[in-house]
């Protein structure tokens, strides 16, 4: 069987991964030149709720992606503002790790191959028209494109097009496979019909910041500097996306981890402001370009899916990634991608689908931001292991902890032990 992903972000790569595993010829289409999207300037996992789900992971046998960013980390067990035991890899490093394992593995990449229309015949997808003119059969499909882009809606919703890491007007604007083929997308608000939320970060130039300063981040890996108090802007925490990072300290102060880059925790911060503050006098933004003014706006294609990852109303498309919901994080969309790679396999080949059991975290987030979305209210908020709602909510119901052994013990409970490192064909 072929198995044909639209998008290689993190949810993209896992997807690819599990359902190679299960035994199907996997082809993974991805518009840019570099595989991991948001994961090449994120950074940070295995903080709160994530720990959790990275085991859990691990434990159900799709744990590669974890494993690599684990090997590439620079800092274990940071601490920051609202979240514990982080650990921070770097973001130079990661993605050609990852490009190997799926070589390695035999999954057929194509880079610079933007999916832009599909062929139906009723409800299922028979082939995919790429940009280049080709046309492309398979008979189960993935979709992780995101929710980010094209470049009018970071104009529409935002400040402006800030030319971010995934760089739509170099690459192309991002193509909804699930509204192509005729299924209405479903969009996040920040606000009462403000449709969008901001990305969470910026990255900026280590050789911009002073020596003393750089050089306390790398020994601890994360520094708090206090914002003057006429910059203070409380206002400003509502644009975020990443509501775990929507606490008063993150408007009081700047908050710096060290990924290789130096990430700073705001989705865009004046330039003259920032340079107020000691050790920045000097500071430049990387990613992205427009980080004094703007970053890219998210949420704006969601595809109403079922449990299983299978987008409702079409019989042969799975979706993962903030594709399939509200999600926030590298280990959400490794969770959501490593499902639905190898639910596809499942599909072929007529079996049920796995749908995780609630007292697992994955299969409760799953299953939880599915049910918010339903309602306007849920279309507000971000649902991540990391923090904000659901964080609490894992603590509420006791899925929160940090310990391998009894992690290990409850997939092993569920018979659900390395259930996607099997080979099904």
């Amino acid at each position: 069987m072929k198995v044909i992903i639209i998008g290689g972000g993190w949810s993209g790569c896992a997807a690819a991964i599990t359902a190679r595993k299960a035994g199907a010829q996997v082809v993974l289409y991805e518009k840019t030149d570099m595989l991991i999207g948001l994961g090449n300037v994120g950074g940070i996992m295995r903080n709160n709720g994530r720990y959790t789900a990275a085991e859990e992971l691990i434990n159900l046998g799709a744990g590669d992606l974890i494993n690599i960013t684990d090997r590439n980390t620079r800092h274990r067990n940071i601490e920051f503002p609202g979240h514990g035991h982080a650990w921070l890899y770097d973001v130079n490093k990661v993605e050609p790790e990852v490009r190997k394992l799926l070589q390695n593995l035999g999954v057929e990449l194509h880079f610079m191959n933007r999916v832009v229309d599909v062929e139906k015949d009723k409800n299922k997808i028979v082939g995919l028209y790429i940009s280049d003119g080709n046309y492309v059969k398979g008979d189960v499909f993935i979709e992780t494109t995101g929710s980010t882009g094209p470049m009018g809606n970071c104009l529409r919703y935002g400040n402006g097009c800030s030319m971010c890491i995934l760089r739509c007007p170099a690459f192309g604007p991002r193509v909804s496979i699930s509204a192509r083929a005729g299924v209405e997308d479903l969009q996040g608000e920040r606000e009462e019909d403000v449709y969008g939320a901001f990305s969470g970060s910026c990255k900026l130039c280590k050789e911009s910041l002073s020596e003393e300063l750089l050089k306390e981040i790398e020994e601890k890996g994360a520094v708090v500097l206090k914002v003057p108090p006429e910059d203070i802007n409380i206002d400003k925490l509502k644009l975020k996306v990443c509501q775990q990072y929507a606490l008063r300290e993150f408007a009081e102060n700047i908050i710096l981890l060290d990924t290789g880059h130096i990430k700073l925790m705001t989705p865009f911060y004046p330039l003259d402001k920032l340079r107020k503050i000691k050790g920045l006098e000097y500071a430049r933004f990387l990613d992205p370009y427009a980080g004094g003014k703007a970053n890219s706006i998210r949420y704006l294609s969601v595809a109403p899916r079922t449990d299983d990852m299978k987008v409702k109303g079409l019989e042969n498309l799975f979706c993962a990634g903030e594709k399939s919901g509200l999600f926030v994080g590298h280990t959400e969309a490794m969770s959501t991608g490593a499902l639905s790679g190898h639910n596809a396999v499942r599909y072929f080949l007529g079996m049920p689908l796995l749908i995780l059991p609630k007292v697992t975290a994955i299969g409760d987030i799953i299953s939880y931001a599915n049910f918010q979305m339903a309602t306007k209210e849920g279309r507000r908020k971000r649902y991540t292991f990391a923090g904000a709602e659901y964080f609490k909510r894992m603590k509420d119901i006791g899925l929160y902890s940090t310990d391998n052994a009894e992690i290990e013990k409850r997939i092993e409970k569920l018979n659900l032990k390395d259930v996607m490192n099997q080979k099904l064909i």
